[in-house]
């Protein structure tokens, strides 16, 4: 394994002798690991962005296949389901509704992490560039210019979504009214500076709970602006 970042991954299993013996597996190769006993503790640590979630499809609470359909809704991180139900038409169903692969009880936990493996490279290679802050709070995709804020998609205009996009990847350093000019509208526009002030507004008030008390967008009085939001572990 990398011994740089590792990747996590979310066991949904309410059975603890197997999710004890897949998270011994797991964590032997290196990966962060993550269990969830059923659908409410799922959809919590879910919010902390895994990159490959084991779902078991009986649990206490929900059924596995409502969760991956609520899942689904939200994120394309891979998903491998696990169930006793070993017939054709139930593993169609299973990955008709979004599941990326199957695997029936029992199984080999070896055999188990090498699809993890295998699919996270598969994800790794079309993974999209998203920033997340803030326990999954705000999170931004840079490729597709879309903004989510609490599990909401914004709707944030071309301007306010490369202001907030150039102060994200400047995180903890002071942009000036001037650098984000340069930023956003690739050269300096003689008057522009001002108008960043109310483009700044209009974002605060679009991601911000309180504008008087922000989170993400902090002002430098004097100075310009400052991205404040943690940013979650990639």
């Amino acid at each position: 394994m990398d011994t740089g970042r590792k990747d996590s991954v979310l066991i949904i299993e309410d059975e603890k002798k197997i999710s004890d013996i897949v998270r011994a597996y797991l964590e032997k190769e290196g990966f962060r690991v993550r269990n969830a006993e059923n659908g409410a503790d799922a959809l919590t640590f879910f919010q902390e962005g895994p990159d490959i979630i084991i779902l078991d499809l009986m649990l206490p609470d929900m059924g596995g296949e409502e969760l991956c359909r609520i899942i689904r809704e939200s994120s394309n991180v891979p998903i491998i389901m696990l169930t006793a139900k070993s017939g054709e038409e139930d593993r169609i169903k299973g990955l008709g509704i979004g599941a990326d692969d199957y695997m029936v009880k029992p199984f080999s936990p070896r055999e188990l992490v090498a699809r993890v493996k295998a699919h996270l490279r598969r994800a790794g290679k079309t993974k999209r560039k998203i920033l997340s802050y803030n326990r999954g709070s705000l999170q931004m995709d840079l490729e597709r210019h879309e903004v989510v804020k609490a599990g909401s998609p914004l709707q944030l205009t071309l301007t306010e979504f490369k202001i907030l996009t150039a102060l994200a990847e400047n995180h903890g350093r002071i942009l000036s009214r001037n650098q984000i000019v340069n930023i956003v509208q690739g050269y300096d526009f003689e008057g522009y500076d001002r108008t960043i002030d109310a483009h700044v507004k209009n974002l605060r008030h679009k991601i911000e709970k309180d504008s008087k008390s922000p989170e993400f967008i902090q002002t430098v009085y004097g100075v310009g602006y400052k991205f404040i939001g943690t940013p979650d572990a990639e």
